[in-house]
């Protein structure tokens, strides 16, 4: 694909990619960053365009992005939301001397982890990643990560209890 294909490309189908993905998400900004997403794709991809009409192809990657957009904010906003604390709980000083020093082992025993064990234990439970995804953005197999991950867990449970 040539520069100059991909602009035609581009203004013919941008603001209806924009609008569709404004209708689905109602952030003007939101939409129109998916919609910037969706050509940096096209353009990083650069497939032999044929004249075939790339409707469908861009609203399907458009879907794929405002999807993975969607997710990406609902996690940041769950991560957001379970790291408040609420000022109305007081707790004691023997909870509070217990919590730190659970937390303290808890860090300790994530660095004699090796690398991969605390990496992949991490992506899995502080990020909410599966297994799979773990796998893929490491590029190893699954049974890999379930391998770590379970020692990761024997781990953390013989030092911890």
């Amino acid at each position: 694909m040539k520069k100059k294909e991909f602009k035609d490309i581009y203004d013919t189908h941008f603001d209806a990619i924009r609008s569709f993905v404004y209708y689905r998400c109602g952030d003007p900004e939101m939409a129109s960053d998916v919609a910037q997403d969706v050509f940096m794709r096209i353009w990083e991809k650069r497939f032999d365009w044929n004249g075939n009409d790339l409707k469908p192809l861009l609203y399907k990657i458009a879907s794929d992005c405002y999807i993975s957009n969607f997710r990406k904010e609902q996690c940041r906003m769950n991560f957001e939301q379970s790291m408040v604390t609420t000022v109305d709980v007081a707790y004691s000083p023997d909870e509070e001397m217990s919590f730190n020093e659970l937390a303290a082992t808890y860090k300790r025993v994530l660095e004699q982890m090796s690398e991969k064990q605390r990496a992949i234990f991490l992506m899995n439970r502080e990020d909410g990643m599966k297994y799979a995804e773990i796998a893929l953005s490491l590029q190893i197999s699954v049974k890999s990560v379930e391998k770590y991950m379970s020692a990761a867990l024997r781990i953390l449970k013989a030092k911890l209890l």
